[in-house]
């Protein structure tokens, strides 16, 4: 059964939880993007912190408190020590210095979080997700753009240019297939009142998922700076350390970068395909 409402209006929250008393709740409802927070940063706070207390205080209120899996970023950790960039994996005991305004709203609602598990016994588990990706993902996250760019211009839809924004900035990928995974085991699983890093402990140059999507490209094609996809302010360099993940879940990520490409170009030619000829 789906149920709409609105995550800002305390009321309809309330009376949700009320009606159908979840015993799990997997907390994804949040502004996603870096890129759209700094377009609607007042909009990006109240969905990541407004919208996340509201939850929190309707589950508190239940007869029987849910076990609530709340959905952080990566991004919290902001701007790693410069003698650890590049040089080491991020564990969840690390300081978090958030460098934009998706991850700082991030970085709040897990604060709540775990105000709400200390003063009501909330059984919440925290996940700092690292950057995901697959097929059906939407192009305003950097490899789906990318493979729409390189779909359409197979469909002969646009010039043969890929536009893009830094590529020098690693980051760690992970098929989304495999991240659901992790979420369920860690609904089930989860220590509550523990935060868990969720990615795959290798970060890969921007530079790097762009070449591979190049490389199953049928046709030649250029690629181009376009100032509009720069970032005010970006994080260089994350990478996860999973080993808490792994010792509680025994998660480990099974699909190849190269896989999770392959499909979400396929995705993008299939979905073009059908709008061209619709």
């Amino acid at each position: 059964t789906v149920h709409h409402f609105d995550l800002l209006d305390t009321a309809s929250v309330s009376a949700l939880l009320q009606e159908i008393q979840p015993d799990r709740i997997l907390h994804l409802a949040a502004q996603s993007s870096v890129a759209a927070a700094w377009k609607q940063p007042q909009l990006t706070a109240d969905l990541n912190i407004k919208g996340t207390v509201n939850l929190l205080e309707a589950a508190r209120n239940l007869p029987v408190l849910p076990r609530i899996l709340l959905i952080g970023s990566a991004e919290e950790y902001g701007k790693l020590p410069s003698d650890a960039e590049g040089t080491q994996l991020v564990s969840e005991s690390a300081p978090l210095h958030p460098v934009n305004i998706y991850a700082a709203t991030k970085a709040a609602a897990e604060q709540l979080a775990g105000v709400y598990a200390a003063a009501y016994g909330l059984p919440v588990i925290c996940v700092r997700a690292f950057n995901h990706f697959g097929p059906k993902q939407r192009e305003i996250f950097v490899v789906a753009d990318f493979c729409r760019q390189a779909a359409e211009i197979e469909l002969g839809l646009r010039e043969p240019v890929i536009r893009t924004g830094n590529l020098d900035a690693r980051r760690d990928f992970t098929d989304v297939r495999d991240i659901v995974r992790a979420y369920v085991l860690l609904l089930e699983s989860g220590r509550a009142g523990e935060t868990y890093n969720v990615g795959s402990g290798k970060a890969i140059p921007i530079s790097e998922m762009l070449d591979m999507i190049l490389s199953c490209c049928r046709v030649p094609v250029r690629r181009e700076i376009d100032p509009a996809k720069l970032r005010p302010a970006e994080t260089a360099y994350l990478a996860a350390d999973t080993t808490k993940l792994q010792s509680d879940t025994g998660w480990r990520p099974e699909i190849p970068t190269a896989q999770t490409i392959a499909d979400t170009l396929d995705f993008w030619r299939q979905k073009l395909k059908e709008q061209s000829e619709a």
